[in-house]
């Protein structure tokens, strides 16, 4: 079914708000969870480093199987994975409240509200994408600050709930919030073609055979029924072996038996062989799906501005994502002072990422501003500043460089923008499916690595100016790739031709 032209606005408003709270909705206790953190090392007794499993396997969870929710998204559409997401993230956090063990909660929180926040991503992102067009940038800015406005209230929100019911009651109240995730997805209203009539259904008397894909149908249908010949005279056999004596019998008892006997047998073999036919045909359909499915991601990797641009997400997400949980450490072992914390540095790093979605959203929409070349441009910004981090001793530094940071990782407000651009709004879904898949290898790889680089050293220098090489080494990429042709990346891929499959059915007799 082809897609109606993109109103950018009118009910696609309406698309941005219910995406924005469904992101507010999904993303703040998992993005908060260093609250529920500190309540589960004093529950479970568990390390500090087996309990963090549970909020890394939440973040990395939903991003690494973003080829799957991109695939589920594409098959039964946004609103029907929204509301059935929901009721994920909602049981997921309920159950979490019932958790025995530290293990319990690696599949509770960590796996189910982990993977219900990755199709709720992927779908509020393109059901988004495809309300709008001109505007897509603004859009997309919008309701990706859903998530860092959820972190600053569920921070709260969880801490006075554990403080007035409990860890397990904070849970429950949480996965109850959750449950407007419902609400959210069922006005998700899906963007079709409004003079697009229904198929009329076809008859199968009136389907000629011309219009059949596969012509060996009557050398099937009759090596089928060759093969139930052989099968069914050899059981008559049997049959007339065991009965000895008795047809004599019944063929008093029956007046026109020679009818019987072969009209019966007749019609099974027929039914039966135009089933098997149509199992075949069936599987034939099934296999060019698949080689479909797999023609399409080859020529999406083809293409060099999206090959560089799954590398360069993957090296961005390996250095840029350990300054948000390591930042507060590293202003300790800097000497930095209690009393000298305005505002923690956390909070700096999340205030400043809503912003730099939004602005940069906002740039996206320009006519004049190559969007890919400002997403290279916060790259290689961002590489500079985690590699100025080891000269940062003092609090106003830290501050200053955590808002640079905060800003620059806001750039996940554009990156499907940018995605859209490079394959084309019909190849969005699996495209950033891939490229989440990597994005998540990237935020599962970087923090344990740059931990390894501090036990090694005992210092954090040597581990951010490895961050920071990452993320310059992928902009670069980028930039190389995207500098001979930007019209490379306003080509959309050639379209696979359809394949259609259709059959005649058996009618009864």
């Amino acid at each position: 079914m082809e897609l109606k032209k993109s109103p950018d606005g009118g009910w696609g408003w309406v698309i941005v708000l219910v995406s924005f709270f469904t992101q507010f909705l999904c993303y703040g206790s998992p993005l908060a969870v260093g609250v529920l953190y500190i309540e589960w090392l004093d529950a479970f007794g568990e390390g500090k480093g087996k309990t963090a499993w549970v909020g890394s396997l939440a973040s990395g969870v939903g991003l690494l199987a973003s080829p799957v929710c991109s695939l589920c998204v594409s098959s039964f559409g946004a609103r029907t994975v929204t509301i059935f997401s929901g009721f994920m993230v909602a049981g997921g956090l309920m159950l979490s409240s019932f958790a025995p063990n530290i293990y319990f909660l690696f599949f509770s929180y960590g796996i189910v509200v982990g993977l219900g926040c990755g199709l709720l991503y992927t779908a509020t992102v393109t059901i988004t994408c495809q309300y709008f067009d001109d505007r897509r940038g603004l859009a997309l800015g919008l309701i990706s600050t859903g998530s860092s406005v959820g972190l600053f209230i569920y921070a709260a929100l969880q801490r006075m709930l554990v403080e007035f019911y409990g860890l397990d009651g904070c849970l429950l109240i949480v996965g109850a919030l959750a449950l407007n995730i419902l609400a959210c997805g069922s006005l998700m209203r899906p963007l079709q073609s409004s003079d697009c009539s229904l198929p009329k259904k076809i008859v199968p008397e009136d389907l000629p055979d011309r219009y059949s894909i596969y012509n060996e149908k009557g050398k099937n249908l009759e090596e089928n029924i060759n093969i139930l010949d052989k099968s069914y005279s050899s059981e008559e056999k049997c049959k007339s072996t065991l009965a000895n004596g008795d047809w004599k019998q019944e063929s008093l008892l029956h007046k026109n038996p020679t009818v019987t006997h072969t009209k019966e047998p007749e019609t099974y073999k027929k039914k039966v062989a135009e089933q098997t036919y149509f199992c075949k045909q069936l599987a034939k359909r099934k296999w060019q799906l698949y080689k479909n499915y797999c023609g399409e991601t080859l020529a999406l990797f083809k293409n060099k501005v999206f090959s560089a641009l799954f590398i360069a997400i993957l090296l961005f997400d390996i250095g840029g994502f350990p300054p948000s949980l390591l930042m507060e450490d590293v202003a300790r072992s800097s000497n930095v002072k209690e009393e000298e914390f305005i505002m923690p540095l956390i909070s700096i790093i999340g205030i400043m990422t809503a912003v730099g979605k939004l602005l940069l959203g906002i740039l996206a929409d320009f006519k004049w501003i190559n969007t890919l070349y400002l997403y290279v441009a916060t790259l290689i910004i961002m590489g500079l500043a985690l590699c100025a981090i080891p000269f940062a001793k003092s609090y106003v530094t830290l501050a200053l460089l955590s808002s640079i940071l905060g800003f620059l990782t806001g750039n996940w407000s554009i990156f499907p923008y940018v995605t859209t651009k490079t394959v084309g709004i019909e190849k969005l879904a699996h495209a950033y499916g891939i490229l989440m898949f990597f994005a998540g290898l990237g935020n599962s790889l970087g923090p344990p690595i740059v931990g390894w680089f501090y036990d090694w050293t005992q210092t954090y220098d040597i581990a951010f100016y490895f961050s920071g090489f990452c993320v310059l080494l992928g902009g670069f990429i980028l930039l190389l790739a995207a500098l001979p042709y930007w019209d490379t990346c306003n080509k959309q891929l050639p379209k696979p031709a359809p394949t259609t499959f259709l059959y005649k059915v058996a009618s009864n007799v």
